[in-house]
């Protein structure tokens, strides 16, 4: 099997798969949509009570752990005006969906993120 990534647009598909690959994510499917300030500013007061645009949200649906049959990893927003570089964001959010969190993990994610990041150039 493999993850369904007809969602996720082609230009961020590499990165999506080096992502899942690193975070052994054989089978599931995943969402990744490019939008503007305006949805994502909304996007991050509905779900984060933060009234401001942001870079990228990653909505985790599954989250971490077994779980039978193809997992539903969620979605993730990127706004490309509130970012750097959109591929950074896309592997940024999809480990979110994979279970990493920056915030608690002494630094795991970002070295993830680092390392996948540096695969692919």
């Amino acid at each position: 099997m493999s993850p369904d990534l007809a969602d996720v647009p082609p230009e961020l598909r590499d990165a999506v798969e080096a992502v899942l690959e690193a975070a052994g994510v054989a089978d599931g499917h995943l969402a990744v949509e490019i939008v503007d300030a305006d949805r994502i500013r909304q996007l991050n007061r509905e779900h984060r009570g933060n009234d401001s645009p942001t870079d990228v949200l990653a909505f985790p649906v599954d989250g971490v752990g077994p779980v039978a049959g193809p997992r539903e990893l969620g979605d993730v927003a990127i706004c490309p005006e509130h970012c750097s570089d959109v591929t950074e964001a896309a592997v940024h959010g999809v480990l979110h969906l994979c279970g990493h969190d920056h915030e608690t993990d002494d630094g795991e994610m970002l070295a993830a993120q680092g390392r996948i990041l540096a695969s692919l150039r």
